[in-house]
């Protein structure tokens, strides 16, 4: 499971309206190519981060030990660390830090042995929340398919926890796909998140791929199910570019996920953990990430479409509470 977060990227015209899709584009205008279509210099300069310094996430770090709570900012390697740490945020990740799944694309551990969920752990997270005072907090979890109802029972704990300690703070989840299992899902919802997030991440062509154990399909109807059954909850998704797919292919994953009536989408670039790891296919502009997300908003009807080259799900995840007073359900 890997998360995406929200940057906005910089201003571009619009696709004319005549326009099926927009030209691809595979590198930084002006940069020299390397091998396999990349900039030789390595990333553009527009994914470049400056290494975050411990004072501006030591005071975060240290409530998360002092708490023994792993977040995906740490655990998935996010480039935004520094500058979430700095503003007293980060997205909880329970029941980890191992993954039952090895997707080749993410940074977190595989694990597939069968282990114990930690009772402490809700308590432990609505401690942090009400520490870190959080308006907004996002939870997600690796994947634990060794789990009977692949850990819908610890979200519900937490969200429990969450609103005993906070009551105020809005809910986030970013949750996996529960193998299928629409009662997991149920279990999850009727404790009534303000957002329920489902990662569609890759187009369907490369599924096989980047997320072997995923099932395109299986995922779309898990996000139509929380739009039909809970409509009052706010239905988001989001995906990686620079895997391998095309352009065209992005639009066909934005259109069958308006189709299913999501609400919310971010989009981001695929960086590399590692050489174990999928290698980036290409580095995409971003005005091309503006594109995307015009074409998203004005022609598909999204609420909001949050594209750049560094967004992630969860970054900036609190600007949600806007949409939700805009179009209060």
């Amino acid at each position: 499971m890997s998360i995406r977060n929200l940057q906005t990227g910089d201003p571009a015209a619009p696709w004319p309206a005549s326009t099926a899709q927009p030209a691809e584009v595979s590198v930084a205008r002006g940069s020299p190519v390397g091998h396999g279509g990349l900039p030789a210099s390595g990333k553009p300069e527009w994914l470049r981060v400056k290494a975050p310094q411990r004072e501006r996430i030591g005071a975060v770090a240290d409530l998360l030990l002092d708490l023994k709570l792993n977040t995906v900012c740490q655990e998935a390697s996010c480039p935004n660390i520094g500058e979430c740490f700095a503003g007293g945020t980060a997205t909880f990740l329970i029941m980890g830090p191992g993954c039952t799944r090895a997707c080749p694309y993410c940074d977190i551990d595989f694990d597939k042995s069968v282990r114990a969920l930690d009772p402490s752990e809700p308590e432990r997270l609505g401690e942090a929340v009400a520490r870190l005072g959080l308006s907004h907090v996002v939870i997600t979890s690796v994947n634990r398919d060794d789990l009977a109802d692949g850990g819908a029972s610890q979200f519900v704990a937490c969200i429990q926890q969450v609103r005993r300690r906070s009551p105020l703070t809005t809910i986030e989840l970013l949750i996996p796909d529960f193998c299928g299992d629409w009662d997991a899902l149920a279990a999850v919802m009727e404790a009534a998140p303000d957002v329920l997030n489902h990662n569609i991440e890759t187009v369907p062509r490369l599924y096989r791929k980047a997320r072997p154990q995923g099932v395109y399909e299986r995922s779309l109807e898990l996000l139509a199910q929380v739009r039909q059954r809970w409509p009052r909850s706010y239905s988001k998704s989001g995906l990686m570019v620079g895997l391998g797919e095309t352009d065209a292919e992005v639009l066909e994953v934005l259109a069958d996920l308006r189709r299913h009536q999501v609400d919310i989408v971010t989009i981001g670039q695929y960086l590399s953990p590692g050489p174990k790891h999928l290698p980036v296919d290409r580095f995409v502009i971003p005005e091309q990430f503006e594109r995307f997300r015009r074409h998203g908003e004005q022609e598909l009807g999204f609420l909001q479409v949050v594209s750049s080259p560094l967004t992630r799900s969860s970054y900036h995840a609190g600007e949600v509470q806007r949409l939700m007073a805009q179009h209060p359900r």
